[in-house]
């Protein structure tokens, strides 16, 4: 399924989206940007599909970021219309109430790391290298690197990273928490779908909820995320899938849940 520019493969209750444009290391152009939020738009109401993995074609990039070919061409105002739609859409993807795992399959600058960063889940390949580096080409990250960053591996190593524009290799990007998991480039896709099984066994509406307090809460204080929490809770409780969990634990057995 999907067009040229963003494959869309459907295993079970799991979405892969594959950014396609590989002779330009997946770069991120207008009519990716908009096929991929078209994609996100909808993925946001369909129930049969509880995961999404997002990675890039081929073995050597996740993503490099902006197409700058296409920046080139650009008026001011066009570079302006280009960073807000980048920044709506991984806005988009942080709030999706599925889980989002990113496989970097290799290079992911720029933007690729922000939409990794994006992402609720980054598992990298032993070849990927991640960074922000438009400080290099005298901008800042604006597709959200400044804010998420910090955020995941503490202000002061995120200043480091996009003052100095440096990239990392996978194994520091684990070091430092801006990876989950790193594994074999043959074994990304396997572990993401292992990641991706777990949480498909899961009750949808905890998921759903458990990532809301997270997100929203963590921008809070801990009385107000405390608070979120609880409202989060109180969403489970007249759910079917609780009653379902509660019966299969009593008849040891395994779930199945509805997202009811």
């Amino acid at each position: 399924m999907g067009n040229d520019i963003l494959m869309v493969d459907q295993q079970d209750a799991v979405a892969t989206l594959t950014l396609n444009r590989q002779k330009v290391m997946n770069s991120l152009n207008f009519p990716l940007l908009h096929a991929l939020r078209g994609e996100i738009d909808a993925l946001r109401f369909r129930s049969d599909v509880r995961v999404i993995i997002i990675t890039g074609a081929g073995e050597k990039a996740f993503c490099a970021g902006a197409d700058l070919k296409e920046r080139a061409t650009l008026e001011p105002v066009q570079v302006k219309e280009y960073i807000y739609t980048i920044r709506a859409l991984f806005t988009a993807i942080e709030q999706l109430s599925k889980p989002v795992i990113a496989a970097v399959n290799g290079v992911a600058l720029g933007g690729g790391t922000e939409l990794a960063l994006a992402s609720d889940i980054r598992i990298a390949s032993h070849n990927a290298t991640m960074g922000l580096t438009e400080t290099r080409l005298a901008i800042i990250p604006g597709a959200g690197g400044t804010q998420r960053l910090p955020r995941l591996v503490g202000r002061g190593k995120a200043k480091e990273l996009i003052f100095t524009g440096a990239r990392v290799g996978a194994a520091e990007a684990l070091r430092i928490g801006l990876v989950n998991k790193i594994c074999e480039p043959d074994q990304l896709l396997p572990t993401c779908f292992e990641m991706a099984a777990l949480i498909c066994e899961m009750g949808p509406v905890a998921i759903e909820q458990a990532k809301y307090a997270i997100n929203f809460g963590i921008e809070t204080d801990i009385h107000t995320g405390l608070a979120l929490e609880s409202s989060s809770y109180w969403v489970t409780i007249p759910t079917e899938d609780r009653l379902e969990g509660i019966a299969a634990f009593r008849e040891k057995r395994k779930p199945q849940y509805k997202g009811k």
